[in-house]
């Protein structure tokens, strides 16, 4: 393959591993598929266009041409010329499905559903990325600039997951980009002479190789550089992220998930939830998401919470990022409820639809007990429990104890200051935030003298008498500007009013934070409450001392406002949890609901809504799964004796050369022994068999002494002859004696083998190896012992064999030819390769 099919090749790899940062984002992932074969036809116009060859740019513009009918013929076949060939009604065809992609990339939570509008924003992206790295990289010879291409699909993906792309996929793009860079440095260094990249000893006039001037070390120089250059920038690029602060959010604002894991830790970093909520109020028909059953009459104050948002940066209102642990058996109390204040302890069993998706698990507030089956976490300040490893709330049923709480008016007057940690942080407003915020808000509340007084105030403004219009139609900015503008409009939904009252209340010195989630719902005939897409909402939580978080609702014909913000309060109670009011349904129902008559096409598709809230049993521990204890013994196990291996191998290897009783080792196939290893028929063949198996037991006797010694520091020289090699055994280990006369009897062995017409047969040639061993351990030190025992060096021949039966492989079926095109096994480090003068 030529310098340029190599580069095109990794371009076209560098690609497909960059756009794998896509794959969690969309399902099925069948599209990473079809953007496979696209981008490989693209990339193989390219490659018959450079090779005609064309004029560059008319390169770019073929692509292009192609790139457009495949897209044509993917996504607008029916609007298109014969199919293939768009014209106008084709291309406002493409209009309206980008559109449409624009809507269902802010409407779904990730992963998202790969509907035409996605697939063709995704597969388009992916193929035009494509198009711009093989035009930069192989076309126009410069691969250096494609990593800004590349760069920018690995971005797009980290942003539409909220900055929560794997660090792995960032590895996989950043090592396409260095496969590129690597690619393009070996092509220019080529372009001087064939690269040698083998050892200086292999060398003569027959190897058709180029050696420089300055021999191969100076030729691999530039080669090494440059991968010693992208292992330098790969690195800075791993750690220089991890050192900068991290960026919240990304391209959009969209649900988060949590990213801890194990058990008792990790965060929580999501941010502005909302980003499909004014879609759920504007569906002209209201689906069911949520149905639940509780032993409460008063439920018009049962708020479903999901999340609340406690950061405002100017831009979003998002949540700021949490420490999570797991679920326990009883929740912290609810920050800032004092004794005094009056509660009703409640239960509600709730059953979410097949079809609602959400991370977050919808809960009254303060919640105090919580029973669900699935990996949830639990977040203490917003008190919010989040889906861990992609759970989500699809089809959940769960059983939740929770605090009715009912201060009075006089209690959250007399409220004390808030603490000072908890003034600093829900208090904060952007310095971009307009003045007139600020101002409005003060002018508002000029008569009240206390932060109850203001807040209801500011209620009762927007709710009643600020000439505020309710209207979900109106553009949905949560930005400083956005509020502003709603100021003056006076016209907007529950965001704008919600988002308006927290910040407003912010200026005032009031903690504040916006609420997410669900007002109560609609009761049904079995007793049960059914919430609908269009009860999504959202209301600000302000902070009164010893009440705690507190709702407020300024949106008016949205939600109930509460008993305490209105001019006759409820006195307060005990401080100890009241009784549920008795009301027929004071029990939790487990019986179907009397309207649950879905058809079964709609329950397949999970539009059903959600079932009968049913009790659901506090999750047990079911103690260690069997299969932990198994998989942990075989951790051990492995951990044990892959350290061990080494030495295992060298102790079976020693056993079957010394008592194989003829089997001759992997090395003993020498030339020389092939003729006696030849077999006919009859007494003569009998001895010629038991002359080869002789021989057989001497060589593999003489290559268990050599490894004995190389094992303890001796390098074998098989240039040397057995009688010279086995004196550089004795001299160099040390050999007196008995251990001395055994090598040069073996060696002596060895000759007979290999040179005499008719070897004699020679005897006690195991116990000579074993009495070399011996000698050669009392001789060496301690350390070099122990290194003979658990690492002997001759392991190595494990992967001489291993590279040997490759090398036949590749011969057998004509590999090896590509692969040394390739310039692969020039890149094999020094250890794969068998030096020429050690045969073993």
């Amino acid at each position: 393959m030529s310098g340029r099919g190599r580069l095109a090749l990794c371009a076209y790899a560098a690609t497909l591993m960059a756009a794998g940062a896509m794959l969690p984002l969309i399902e099925p992932a069948s599209w990473m598929l079809q953007a496979v074969f696209l981008l490989a036809i693209v990339s193989g116009v390219g490659a018959l266009a450079r090779r005609v060859p064309l004029a560059r740019p008319l390169t770019v513009a073929v692509q292009a041409l192609v790139l457009l009918l495949l897209l044509t013929l993917l996504f607008t076949r029916g609007q298109a010329i014969l199919g293939v060939l768009p014209g106008p009604d084709a291309f406002q065809r493409f209009g309206e499905l980008l559109n449409a992609g624009g809507e269902d990339v802010g409407r779904y939570a990730i992963p998202a559903p790969a509907t035409d509008g996605i697939r063709l924003m995704v597969l388009g992206g992916v193929l035009l990325i494509g198009l711009a790295v093989d035009a930069l990289a192989v076309t126009f010879r410069s691969a250096a600039p494609a990593g800004l291409p590349l760069l920018a699909l690995y971005s797009v993906a980290a942003g539409l997951s909220g900055g929560g792309a794997s660090w792995l996929w960032f590895l996989l793009a950043a090592t396409g980009y260095l496969v590129l860079l690597l690619a393009e440095g070996r092509d220019r260094l080529s372009q001087w002479g064939r690269v040698f990249g083998g050892a200086a000893t292999a060398q003569g006039p027959t190897t058709g190789r180029y050696v420089p001037p300055g021999g191969a070390t100076q030729a691999l120089a530039p080669v090494r550089t440059g991968r010693r250059i992208g292992a330098l920038a790969l690195g800075v690029a791993l750690v220089v992220p991890a050192a900068l602060p991290a960026l919240d959010g990304g391209l959009l604002d969209r649900a988060g998930n949590g990213n801890g894991s194990g058990q008792g830790g990790g965060t929580i970093s999501a941010v502005n939830p909302l980003v499909s909520l004014q879609d759920s109020l504007n569906q002209p028909e209201d689906r069911e998401v949520i149905r639940y059953r509780t032993n409460t009459t008063q439920t018009k104050d049962l708020y479903l919470r999901i999340v609340a948002l406690d950061q405002f940066d100017g831009t979003a209102w998002k949540t700021s990022q949490r420490d999570i642990s797991d679920v326990p058996n009883q929740l912290p109390q609810a920050p800032g409820l004092s004794p005094s204040v009056a509660v009703t302890e409640i239960k509600t069993n709730v059953s979410a639809a097949g079809s609602y998706k959400q991370s977050w698990l919808p809960l009254p507030y303060p919640a105090t007990k919580v029973a669900i089956n699935g990996r949830w976490r639990f977040e203490p300040e917003g008190r919010t429990l989040v889906g861990d490893r992609g759970q989500d709330t699809r089809g959940a049923q769960y059983s939740v104890t929770s605090l009715m709480v009912k201060p009075t008016a006089e209690q959250l007057s007399s409220a004390p200051r808030a603490p000072a940690k908890l003034l600093s942080e829900y208090t904060k407003v952007p310095d971009a935030l307009p003045g007139d915020v600020r101002n409005i808000a003060k002018n508002v509340t000029k008569s009240a003298t206390n932060d109850y007084e203001r807040a209801v105030k500011l209620q009762d403004w927007f709710a009643v008498t600020g000439g505020f219009r309710y209207d979900t139609q109106v553009e949905s900015g949560t930005g400083a500007g956005a509020i502003s503008r709603f100021l003056k409009r006076k016209e907007g939904f529950c965001i704008h009013f919600s988002f308006s009252m927290a910040a407003m209340a912010r200026t005032l010195g009031i903690p504040a934070r916006v609420a997410v989630g669900f007002t109560p719902g609609s009761p049904l005939s079995d007793g049960s409450m059914s919430v609908g897409l269009q009860e999504a909402h959202a209301w600000p939580e302000l902070y009164f001392e010893g009440v705690g978080w507190t709702r407020f609702e300024p949106t008016p014909s949205r939600g109930t406002p509460p008993d305490y913000t209105r001019p006759q309060s409820p006195s307060g109670g005990p401080s100890t949890p009241a009784e549920p009011e008795g009301s027929a349904s004071a029990e939790p129902s487990t019986a179907p609901s009397e309207t649950d008559n879905c058809p079964p096409q709609a329950r397949r598709l999970g539009d059903c809504g959600a079932a009968a809230p049913q009790e659901v049993a506090p999750p047990t521990d079911p103690g260690t799964p069997a299969s932990t204890w198994v998989s942990l013994g075989l951790g051990v196990v492995a951990l044990v004796l892959v350290p061990l291996l080494p030495m295992l191998w060298r102790i079976r290897t020693r056993a079957r050369r010394l008592h194989s009783g003829g089997r001759a080792p992997a090395g003993a196939a020498d030339p020389a022994l092939v003729s006696l290893r030849k077999t006919a028929d009859g007494p003569a063949a009998d001895a010629e068999r038991a002359l080869a198996e002789e021989s057989a037991r001497t060589l593999a006797t003489w290559q268990e002494i050599s490894d004995l010694a190389w094992d303890h520091g001796i390098l074998p020289d098989e240039s040397q002859t057995p009688r010279k090699a086995a004196a550089r055994i004795v001299r160099l280990g040390k050999l007196e004696d008995e251990p001395a006369d055994a090598v040069h009897r073996v060696a002596r062995a060895v000759e007979q083998v290999l040179y005499a017409p008719k070897p004699r047969p020679v005897t006690g040639l195991g116990d000579d190896a074993q009495q070399v061993r011996a000698g050669l351990r009392a001789a060496a030190s301690r350390g070099t012992r122990l290194r003979a025992l658990l690492a002997p060096r001759s392991t190595v021949r494990v992967v001489w064999g291993l590279s040997a039966r490759w090398t036949a492989f590749t011969d057998r079926w004509g590999v090896r030819a590509t692969v040394t095109r390739w310039g692969l096994l020039d890149r094999w480090p020094g250890i794969l390769r068998r030096p020429s003068r050690q045969r073993g």
